[in-house]
């Protein structure tokens, strides 16, 4: 196991675990102000919640990441923390003080832009940190989220638990007083970021979209969006399945956590055995096995409960490094506006992933919408031998080249 050395990559990775762990909790907020009728929802109301917030982060992405490529992002990685952090806080207020789900909605959706704000900021600086080890970088910058995906619910969980109330919630928020001063500290100016990369002059385009390799970049598009219900359009209404089964807050929340982290540790087991493995039969077979977890996960209890969502959210989100790494290899040249371009699409598709579990939900139950985030791991798990090859450098290849190596 590689561990990351540079200061620089563990700046944008704590970074990483403050705004993910703030963009976790919503889930087990919205789950428990629902239970206590602090607000007046139901399953679909929280799938609308998650689904406009993901949207708002997933279109932004791209133009951050476009911004990223000509500055080198220092402030927007830090204050984008800071935004997140500041309106996930808001919109949580705002639904204590009036318990309006729409006026929630507001701030509760922009927090994303602060999150879209930081992503390609972190994901280029983990790569360029240390460029011998960019694949096994970006695997444990996206641990280091995950572990804010699992710390989030966990925390929120016994916090509510404990206090019956929202309010320590709010406690958290002094976590982005940290990550927002060590990422200020360690970021590259634009000067330097420039002078270390004078090709994205602020003067000339950042992207040459001419070059791009269209078909390849189209049949990743294809894998992430069948892959979107599964993972992330699943991890909202894990805490919801179980708190319908009458567990307490920092049950749902501890399983929640389980979910997430599993995502994480396995996505830098499976980036491993990328240098050893074709990356397509990886995804594929992990996208297979986790069907049987989500299919099972509805009527199980107690630790075998804990058992399925370890497993269905490792093997589901496991390959979520891959992915990135894969949109990276395919704009050599562009990496930030690649993560932020194939991240946006992966959080859009989990947004429309999760308005259609909690649709289908409402319309028949929960346990129905378990079993079609199954089916679908199953038909994401076929598509993923469209991924390309580790490695391959399309511009060289022909037309008919390109097809055979990228979708063989």
């Amino acid at each position: 196991m590689k561990f990351p050395r540079k200061p620089l990559f563990w700046s944008v990775a704590f970074g990483h675990a403050v705004n993910d762990t703030f963009m976790s909790l919503g889930a087990v907020l919205l789950t428990f102000m629902k239970s206590r009728a602090i607000l007046p929802i139901g399953t679909q109301e929280i799938g609308l919640a998650e689904t406009f917030r993901a949207l708002v982060g997933s279109f932004s992405q791209p133009f951050f990441g476009w911004m990223v490529e000509k500055t080198g992002g220092r402030w927007l990685g830090a204050w984008g923390v800071a935004w997140t952090v500041g309106f996930m806080l808001l919109g949580i207020a705002l639904a204590v003080a009036t318990g309006s789900f729409w006026l929630m909605i507001i701030p509760y959706s922009l927090a994303a832009l602060g999150s879209g704000a930081f992503h390609p900021v972190g994901a280029l600086h983990a790569a360029e940190s240390d460029k011998s080890r960019a694949n096994i970088n970006i695997s444990w910058f996206f641990l280091c989220g995950q572990l804010g995906l699992a710390f989030g619910p966990l925390v929120t969980g016994f916090l509510l638990q404990q206090f019956n109330s929202v309010v320590p919630v709010f406690a958290l928020g002094l976590l982005v007083i940290p990550a927002v001063i060590w990422m200020a500290l360690r970021i590259p100016s634009k000067e330097a970021y420039l002078h270390a990369a004078p090709e994205k002059s602020a003067s000339k385009s950042a992207i040459d979209f001419s070059v791009l390799p269209w078909k390849a970049l189209g049949l990743l598009l294809l894998v992430v969006t069948l892959r979107g219900i599964a993972q992330p359009g699943s991890g909202p209404f894990i805490p919801v399945l179980f708190e319908d089964k009458g567990w307490e807050p920092a049950s749902y929340g501890f399983i929640a956590s389980m979910y997430w982290l599993a995502s994480g540790l396995s996505g830098v087991w499976f980036s491993n055995l990328e240098d050893r493995f074709d990356r397509r039969y990886i995804v594929a077979a992990s996208l297979a096995l986790c069907a049987p977890a989500f299919f099972f996960l509805p009527y199980v209890d107690g630790v075998w409960a804990v058992v399925l969502a370890i497993i269905g959210g490792g093997l589901s989100g496991g390959s979520h490094s891959i992915i990135v790494t894969a949109a990276q290899e395919l704009m050599p040249g562009s990496k930030a506006f690649a993560s932020g371009a194939i991240l946006g699409i992966i959080f859009g598709m989990g947004a429309l992933g999760s308005l259609l579990i909690g649709t289908v939900a409402s319309a028949t139950s929960l346990t129905f919408a378990f079993g079609m985030i199954g089916v679908s791991a199953l038909v994401a798990a076929a598509s993923a031998f469209l991924l390309p090859r580790p490695h391959v450098k399309v511009e060289e290849l022909s037309p008919s080249e390109e097809l055979l190596e990228v979708g063989d």
